[in-house]
């Protein structure tokens, strides 16, 4: 029976070094993304602590040369295309720009066949309808709305950034799979365990969570999604009550003898290791929390904090930025954490690296 000391080891299987990028995206199959930088964009904080030499940027410079593609699992990231295969084909009713504007989808699917590559402001000069509300509360022109749409339909792929600005190109891949789909069962169970390998060992509550987090991905399915997960969980995966909360992780992991990790880790907000709240609260005693989006005079934990690992335990948190051409960190531990010179000087040699990985060296 596992104990708390042995989840928190076995959770840091995740950050396990992998020699490449490829390497590293095909053994996570999803990165999730976020526009933020402070110091960086999340995607690359989590590249950075399992591929040695990465650097601020590495993903979005090389994601053309890369079997990568942009989707959402259950959130929008990165994925290798064997993993894009469980989410396709999509079955999607009316969306609100087709409602809007019912002739500007077919519009834009035909640039994008006449084009290999299309920039949203191309696509605005020739076929712009204004601009139209986006799901975060903002504005964004129609077309870009289009090809976010076709882009989740599969008619569409990202096939690169240019400053951050996704373009997009035809995406034959999708369309030789909804011609030859995966068996639905196969893709939900596949997708119910991605989540559980990627995120494990975790709550049983918070794998039910991220498949419901995961119904966007799949809109025609939401009743065989949960039954996956409910069959799973019943029969699939391996599982524990761990000072009563029910645990759940991949059948084929030993968890009995797992190594401690050793050394200072610095990482992002979406990291898998503290991507589920609830899961690092119970493992490390304290609360977490990401306060990008609170109010400056109630923030707790500061903007963009990255929680400090000492070992498998998370001890503290720290916020690094950019000001000058040099890294200012402010770092900070939880009650009772003894700031000893083996803990110190572990921050300050991960502090180094993230000196190297913004390229401030």
């Amino acid at each position: 029976m596992p104990d708390l000391s042995t989840l928190r080891a076995a959770a840091f299987r995740t950050l396990a070094p992998q020699p490449d990028l490829q390497t590293a995206l095909n053994a996570l199959g999803f990165v999730q993304a976020d526009p933020i930088r402070a110091p960086a964009r999340a995607q690359d904080l989590t590249l950075m602590q399992r591929v040695a030499g990465y650097r601020a940027g590495d993903l979005e410079r090389l994601y053309p040369t890369l079997d990568a593609e942009e989707d959402m699992l259950p959130n929008y990231g990165f994925f290798p295309r064997e993993t894009q295969k469980l989410l396709h084909p999509r079955e999607v009713g009316v969306t609100r720009i087709e409602r809007e504007h019912p002739e500007l989808l077919d519009e834009v699917r035909s640039l994008l066949l006449e084009r290999e590559e299309l920039h949203p402001r191309e696509a605005d000069a020739l076929v712009g309808r204004g601009r139209v509300g986006n799901a975060w509360g903002g504005q964004s022109s129609a077309t870009t709305r289009a090809l976010d749409a076709l882009h989740y339909r599969g008619e569409a792929r990202v096939t690169r950034r240019v400053s951050g600005v996704r373009l997009y190109g035809p995406a034959p891949h999708l369309a030789a799979l909804r011609e030859r789909p995966l068996p639905d069962a196969k893709r939900l169970r596949g997708a119910v365990h991605l989540l559980a390998a990627l995120y494990g060992p975790l709550p049983e509550a918070s794998l039910r969570g991220l498949v419901n987090l995961s119904r966007y991905s799949f809109p025609h399915l939401h009743g065989e999604l949960r039954a996956a997960f409910q069959l799973a969980v019943r029969e699939e995966l391996a599982s524990a009550e761990v000072e009563g909360v029910r645990y759940v992780w991949p059948a084929e992991w030993v968890l009995e003898n797992v190594s401690t990790p050793q050394g200072v880790s610095i990482v992002g907000p979406f990291d898998p290791l503290v991507w589920d709240r609830r899961r690092f609260e119970h493992l490390h005693g304290w609360a977490y929390k990401l306060e990008a989006y609170t109010p400056a005079e109630k923030r707790q934990f500061g903007y963009y904090a990255l929680p400090i690992f000492s070992g498998e335990k998370a001890v503290g948190w720290a916020n690094l930025k950019v000001e000058g051409g040099e890294l200012r960190a402010e770092c900070q531990f939880i009650p009772g954490v003894r700031q000893t010179k083996a803990l110190t000087g572990g921050v300050e040699r991960e502090l180094m690296r993230y000196r190297a990985f913004l390229n401030l060296t």
